[in-house]
């Protein structure tokens, strides 16, 4: 493996730590992964960048899904799954989520996690997009996230965890053979570590979530800023179809100019029979798909943007003032609140709802145990491309994948010994290669990648995106390579930073992808075309910070370094 040498602009580790593992995030993935490590007998290391119950995990409303219905079969989740990844989806990653998953959220509730019930004792689950069968566990009607994550929360803390919060990470250690030796970070404000650090480690499990703030509206919390495949990619791996980028269809409408996180109108809304319509009230989505408004996400996303076109509007609506009082109190509390709070009452009218940037199917390229193309480096969760969500998410997958690939990492760490090694890092250097950005640049990217790579994208579109961010990025590499000068270390800094990187990745992916597939949707291109694009588009970072692109030969995932290295 070749390493970059890019290191983000910061003030060398003023203390460390030794562990043999090191988790980055705190959702469901990597405290199931600090739990499972924990177990097997490794010395685990939590680092999260706000809160432990702060990220995204806790915004999920849906649920997650499993074969845990009479009647239903891992077989039948297989299927809906593939059919939604539309024809990307690594069928061996699939059938392992399928398969595995039932008894991963039943050790989930034997942790602790309480999903909704019957008043038998009998799981209740629902039907989202795409599935079609009703296999989606739920808990507190629509905070199912919020659940899992206070029941992995109080694990940990139980057990003991050392846990660093306020911690961005900022850069992976490595060893004079390019191993993982660890990372370092930088905490913010009082605690037992303050400012720049290093935590040694032989294993390192990224589960830093997504990157939903490269755009201006997304359901994503504001931590959502790339930073592990920002990290990734400064280390050397490869990061694999950052283009689907999945836009959530129903995401409550706060105004053309509303930035920054969104209120989520969950899919199971519409699994439990709202419909979306136009302001005539006339349900569009019918003769669409044979499943209406619960078709797969790309596909009710891209009707609703038809209709707003069509219309000339910026919006929709979900109409479920049929439910009546009693059902939206005791099925969706949460959002029943989001609405009121924004002065809409979803019991007497519609709720105006429009796509938002959701969910990264691409990521971190990883095998079947969680391992990058980086040896000991581990991802898992929404940072990571395990092959299982394909081109297009299937609805509540990503709560699953979290928990089965994090249990296989701790399996994978625990059985190779790769904890035993003494990890020797290499010393920070001293003039970082990479520049930092100033914290306003965050906002120009942002909204460079709503207009240009948002839901429509083209050619046009897309090359005047990747020219403003290419200006950006040599606007402050100009300036470090000329007179040493670039922004400020900081939080702030970094992580646009952070965005700049993935931002540029996820257009060049865009732009090699010529075609319309899942939730990559090019007007130029509008059909999808299997036998020139039914490939992965994989990307990794130069040392000279130039992005390289290529296209693999068919639709197989390609083997990660620490699988060829095997063979």
């Amino acid at each position: 493996m070749t390493t970059t040498g890019i290191r983000l602009h910061a003030p060398a580790p003023g203390w460390s730590i030794d562990a043999d593992v090191v988790v980055v995030g705190s959702g469901v993935a990597g405290l199931t992964a600090a739990l499972r490590c924990e177990a097997a007998g490794l010395t685990t290391v939590v680092v999260t960048k706000a809160r432990l119950d702060d990220g995204s995990t806790r915004w999920a409303q849906g649920g997650i899904a499993a074969a845990l219905g009479e009647g239903d079969t891992p077989e039948q989740h297989f299927e809906d799954t593939l059919v939604a990844g539309a024809g990307l989806c690594d069928e061996e990653a699939v059938r392992i989520l399928v398969t595995e998953g039932p008894d991963a959220v039943r050790r989930l509730i034997a942790t602790g996690a309480q999903f909704d019930e019957s008043a038998d004792g009998v799981l209740e689950l629902t039907r989202e997009g795409g599935h079609h069968r009703r296999r989606i566990a739920h808990a507190g009607g629509d905070a199912t996230g919020a659940e899992i994550s206070r029941a992995l929360v109080e694990a940990v803390r139980a057990r003991g965890l050392r846990t660093i919060e306020n911690a961005l990470v900022l850069d992976l250690l490595t060893d004079a053979e390019g191993r993982t030796a660890g990372v370092t970070l930088h905490v913010m404000g009082e605690g037992q570590h303050d400012g720049v650090g290093a935590v040694h480690a032989p294993a390192v499990v990224l589960a830093t979530g997504g990157m939903g703030q490269v755009f201006s509206a997304t359901t994503n919390p504001a931590v959502s800023t790339g930073d592990g495949v920002a990290l990734a990619l400064r280390a050397g791996a490869e990061v694999s179809d950052l283009e689907f980028v999945q836009f959530h269809p129903t995401v409550l409408f706060l105004g053309p100019d509303a930035e920054g996180q969104q209120p989520l109108v969950s899919e199971a809304v519409r699994g439990e029979g709202a419909h979306l319509v136009d302001a005539d009230g006339v349900r569009f989505m019918l003769g669409q798909h044979e499943l209406a408004e619960l078709a797969p996400r790309d596909i009710v996303a891209k009707g609703i943007m038809r209709r707003m076109r069509e219309n000339d509007a910026e919006h929709m609506y979900l109409d479920a003032r049929h439910f009546g009082a009693e059902m939206w109190e005791r099925r969706f509390p949460t959002i029943l609140a989001a609405c009121r709070a924004h002065g809409i009452d979803p019991v007497t009218r519609p709720v105006p709802v429009a796509p938002a940037a959701h969910y990264a199917s691409g990521g971190v390229r990883t095998d079947s145990h969680g391992r990058t193309t980086v040896p000991g480096l581990y991802a898992c969760g929404e940072v990571a491309c395990t092959g299982v969500h394909g081109a297009n998410r299937l609805a509540s997958n990503s709560l699953l994948e979290g928990l089965v690939y994090a249990e296989r990492i701790a399996a994978d760490i625990a059985s190779t010994g790769l904890h035993a090694r003494v990890p020797q890092p290499l010393p920070t250097a001293e003039r970082p290669a990479h520049p930092l950005l100033p914290p306003e640049a965050r906002f120009t990217i942002q909204r460079t990648m709503s207009r240009g790579a948002g839901v429509l994208r083209s050619e046009a579109s897309l090359a005047e995106a990747a020219d403003r961010l290419d200006r950006l990025h040599a606007d402050a590499r100009d300036a470090l390579d000329e007179n040493g000068k670039t922004a400020e270390p900081g939080v702030d800094t970094w992580e646009a930073t952070n965005l700049l990187c993935v931002a540029r990745l996820l257009v060049a992916a865009a732009r090699r992808r010529e075609e319309t597939r899942g939730c990559h949707w090019r007007e130029d291109r509008p059909e999808r075309d299997d036998t020139a694009w039914r490939r992965h588009i994989v990307v990794r970072l130069n040392p000279d910070r130039s992005l390289a692109v290529r296209t693999t030969d068919t639709t197989d995932f390609p083997p990660t370094l620490t699988q060829a290295q095997e063979q």
